[in-house]
C-alpha cells in the first residue's frame, strides 16, 4: 500500500448475522399464530357475513407472507460473504421489506374497494359470531407482539412484522367494537365502516416503513447519523486538514458503514504514526456515532487533486 493509504476498521467486517437473525425463533411462532388466526378469521367471516373479519384475514394472511419473507431473508442475509458478494446478502432482509410493503399496500386499496361496495349493497352481518371471533384474534395477536416488541427496534423486517400484527390487533379491536354495535343497535353500516378502520390503519404505516426502507436502498446516511457532526468530529481530530469522499449508509438493519479520506498533516503522521491517528478517528466516531464499520484512507496534503486528476 502507497504511503498516505492506510485504512482503518472501527470494529473490523460486520460478522455475527444481521438483526433479524436473532429473532428467527419468534418470528416462526408469530408466523404459525397467524397462520391459524388466518383460518379462524376466514371462517369466523364467512360465518357472520362479516367484511371487518374477511378484512382484518386478508391482512393477516398478508403478515404471514411478510413473516415467511423475513425467514427467508434470514436464510440469505447470514450467508458468507465472497469474492462477488463481498458483504453477503444481507441487503436480502430490505429486498423481502419492500415486498411486505407492496403487499400491505395491496391489501390496504382491496379493503378499501370492497368497504365501498359493501356501502352500496349491505350485508346482515351476525354481531354475535363477529365477536367471539375478533377477541379469539385479538388475544392472538397480543401473544405474537409481546414476541416482536423487542426486535422490532432493532430491524427493519421485524419492525415490519410487528407494525403488521400491531394493525391486526387494532384491526380485531374494531371488529369487536363493530360487531357489539351491530348487536346493540342493529346498525349493518359499522361493519364496513370498521373495515375502512382497517384499510387507514394499514397504509400510513406501511408508507413509513417504505419510506425507511427504500432510504436504505438509495444508501442515504443512517437512520440518527447527522453526516455534518461527523464532518466536524474528523476535522476536530488533532493533525487533521481535511475530509472529503465522505460517505456513510446501511447495508441492512442494524449494519451502518462508514468511509472516508482524511487529509492529515504529515508532521503529525510523522510524530504520532499513522496507527495511532487511525486509532484517534475510530474512537472519535465510535464514542460518538452508532456506526458499525468505519473504513479511513490517510493522505497527505495534496493527494485529493491527484485523485481528481487520476480519474480524469
Amino acid at each position: 500500500m502507497g504511503a498516505g493509504h492506510d485504512h482503518g476498521h472501527a470494529h473490523g467486517a460486520p460478522s455475527g448475522g444481521t438483526a433479524t437473525s436473532a429473532y428467527r425463533g419468534r418470528l416462526r411462532v408469530a408466523l404459525a399464530i397467524t397462520l391459524g388466526i388466518v383460518v379462524v378469521q376466514i371462517v369466523g367471516g364467512l360465518l357472520a357475513d362479516s367484511l371487518a373479519l374477511v378484512a382484518d384475514s386478508a391482512h393477516m394472511a398478508t403478515d404471514a407472507v411478510g413473516l415467511g419473507m423475513a425467514l427467508l431473508a434470514i436464510h440469505f442475509a447470514n450467508r458468507p460473504p465472497s469474492d462477488q458478494a463481498t458483504f453477503g446478502y444481507a441487503r436480502a432482509e430490505i429486498l423481502a421489506a419492500l415486498a411486505n410493503c407492496l403487499l400491505l399496500l395491496g391489501v390496504g386499496g382491496y379493503v378499501l374497494y370492497e368497504s365501498v361496495q359493501r356501502f352500496v349493497t349491505p350485508a346482515d352481518t351476525e354481531g354475535h359470531l363477529a365477536v367471539v371471533f375478533g377477541v379469539i384474534g385479538l388475544v392472538a395477536n397480543m401473544v405474537s407482539l409481546a414476541l416482536l416488541m423487542r426486535g422490532q427496534k432493532e430491524s427493519l423486517n421485524v419492525r415490519g412484522a410487528f407494525l403488521e400484527v400491531a394493525a391486526d390487533a387494532l384491526g380485531s379491536v374494531t371488529v369487536i367494537v363493530s360487531a357489539l354495535v351491530i348487536m346493540l343497535t342493529g346498525w349493518q353500516a359499522a361493519d364496513p365502516i370498521a373495515s375502512l378502520v382497517i384499510a387507514l390503519m394499514i397504509v400510513p404505516r406501511t408508507v413509513k416503513l417504505l419510506r425507511e426502507t427504500l432510504n436504505v436502498l438509495l444508501e442515504a446516511a443512517p437512520k440518527g447519523v447527522d453526516m455534518a457532526q461527523v464532518r466536524a468530529h474528523i476535522l476536530a481530530t488533532d493533525g487533521v486538514e481535511d475530509v472529503h469522499d465522505l460517505h456513510a449508509w446501511t447495508i441492512t438493519s442494524g449494519m451502518p458503514v462508514l468511509s472516508a479520506h482524511v487529509v492529515v498533516s504529515s508532521d503529525v503522521l510523522s510524530a504520532i504514526g499513522h496507527e495511532k491517528m487511525l486509532h484517534e478517528l475510530q474512537d472519535c466516531l465510535g464514542g460518538h456515532f452508532d456506526v458499525e464499520h468505519c473504513t479511513f484512507q490517510l493522505e497527505p496534503g495534496g493527494h485529493a487533486e491527484h485523485e481528481a486528476h487520476l480519474c480524469h
